[in-house]
């Protein structure tokens, strides 16, 4: 596994908990609404850079865009 694969896989295990713990979903559901989020396509662009970011970083652009604000 090379890096950007470690990080993103790290991140997004850890946005998948944040949404299990934050808004009391199974964990299918909290990967099925991570997966399915502009923000997940963003995070596997390399271009983005995003994934160099924090987990709590991006779990904040997470719930900007559920919310409708991004």
């Amino acid at each position: 596994m090379n890096k950007f694969d470690a990080l993103t896989e790290a991140i997004t295990q850890e946005i998948v908990g944040f949404l299990v713990t934050d808004r009391t979903l199974d964990i299918e559901s909290a990967i099925a609404l991570l997966y399915n989020s502009e923000l997940f396509e963003k995070l596997h662009d390399k271009e983005t850079g995003l994934y160099l970011e924090g987990s709590a970083y991006i779990y904040e652009l997470l719930k900007d865009e559920l919310a409708g604000t991004s």
